[in-house]
């Protein structure tokens, strides 16, 4: 293959990485192995990313920007903050009908990178920015709408993320159309409510 700069070279490692983990999974995206599906020596995945470790995380902060694209574009104009909540929560949700291996393969990212220490900040700071960028959008949606959180942005976009993971964990497992759409209502209700300080929170028990 010709000579390519390393900055063309990088998203170009990134696709071929996400291409072959979503067919083979994790545990087959060797160096060698993604190198190979793109047609490049070994040493440029190292050369490009240091190690297997940082093309991983590289490879997570390209799925999560992409799905979070995906939801930004359908934040809609002159629509209730309910209404508001509901359109980017569906957003979301057709990222998982249209994409499931790549929700599958930031399921098996996370569960690789809480085994591998060289990974963890940057797990921690996948979800960090997932829940920065989800309760920006709550936040905007309430200042748009006139609506007052009852409850910090932060925790409202935890409780939905919270969910919306376990969702996409029964989507990817055991699906069921019609039980995810009511499911998926649901949540929604629960959020808005929680938001709005119409949520009854109950009292846990000392363990």
């Amino acid at each position: 293959m010709a000579h390519v700069p390393a900055a063309e070279r990088r998203p170009q490692l990134i696709k071929a990485a996400i291409d072959l983990m979503t067919r083979e999974g994790v545990s087959a995206g060797s160096t060698r192995a993604i190198a190979t599906e793109l047609g490049v020596a070994q040493a440029t995945v190292h050369y490009t990313f240091g190690t297997k470790e940082g093309l991983y995380r590289a490879v997570m902060e390209q799925l999560t920007a992409e799905l979070l694209a995906q939801v930004e574009q359908a934040v809609p104009e002159d629509v209730g903050f309910e209404e508001t909540v509901g359109t980017l929560a569906s957003a979301l949700w057709r990222t998982v009908r249209e994409k499931p291996g790549h929700h599958l393969l930031l399921s098996e990212l996370s569960m690789f990178a809480l085994r591998t220490p060289a990974l963890n900040e940057a797990l921690e700071s996948h979800y960090r920015g997932v829940v920065e960028v989800t309760a920006r959008l709550v936040t905007q949606a309430a200042e748009r709408t006139g609506q007052p959180l009852a409850q910090p942005a932060e925790t409202v976009s935890r409780f939905f993320l919270s969910g919306f993971d376990g969702l996409v964990m029964q989507r990817l497992t055991h699906p069921d159309e019609e039980a995810e759409a009511t499911c998926l209502q649901a949540l929604i209700a629960a959020v808005v409510a929680l938001a709005r300080g119409q949520l009854s929170l109950a009292a846990v028990p000392a363990f």
